[in-house]
């Protein structure tokens, strides 16, 4: 299994990119070879947003094989067409390490391979209960700042299909070890037992990944 997570810069056709958002995904469907994927905007500055990046799109896909995957970047009339309307597009190769929770009521993610020892991406996604959107909103400043002081994080930014209830966040760290001191932080621990506590979730998926190779279209 391969899962990649392809970010789109699009400053010129912003319109058109956020049309894709309801218009791609039954596309995306339809291709051989994709058994999994999501369409999903992002949020301005750091971690989750109520302010969205308009410029700014995530294309995650999970492959059933590798020439499904280079089938679809060189020669897919859908990718050809978001390469046209791009000014860039930056993809990570991943590679599943184990991941836990549902994403509308699947786990996409199941297989499981360890570590190999170099930076590695977790995607943490939730669906927030409507009851628990004002606790959650006042707690997200106090997360960003912690996950912004975080050692080791090279690279995150807010992502999702639903303003305000269905976000998720795509990290990037050095190495398991700094992901793990981070999730262990006193700030992000007591969060995750608010979370729990006062049952904040509908639905939530925390999933790791290798990261395999990452590289510019």
């Amino acid at each position: 299994m391969m899962v990649t997570i392809s970010f789109l810069n699009i400053t010129n056709h912003k319109w058109w990119a956020f049309k894709q958002m309801q218009l791609l995904p039954p596309q995306l469907a339809n291709i051989p070879g994709i058994s999994f994927s999501k369409l999903l905007g992002t949020g301005s500055g750091f971690g989750f947003s109520l302010i969205p990046d308009l410029s700014t799109y995530a294309l995650l896909v999970k492959w059933q094989d590798t020439a499904s995957k280079h089938d679809f970047f060189k020669n897919a009339p859908i990718f050809s067409t978001l390469q046209e309307k791009s000014d860039s597009i930056t993809t990570y190769e991943l590679e599943s390490i184990g991941a836990h929770g549902s994403w509308h009521g699947k786990n996409p993610f199941l297989e499981a391979k360890p570590p190999n020892g170099g930076e590695i991406a977790v995607i943490t996604r939730a669906r927030i209960n409507i009851n628990k959107l004002p606790l959650f909103w006042r707690n997200v400043p106090k997360a960003s700042q912690a996950i912004q002081a975080a050692k080791g994080l090279t690279f995150t930014k807010g992502v999702g299909e639903w303003p305000l209830i269905e976000q998720a966040t795509f990290s990037v760290w050095e190495n398991q070890e700094a992901m793990m001191q981070y999730a262990y932080q006193d700030t992000h621990k007591e969060i995750i037992q608010k979370v729990k506590k006062q049952q904040w979730y509908k639905e939530e998926l925390f999933a790791r990944f290798n990261i395999i190779k990452k590289y510019r279209h």
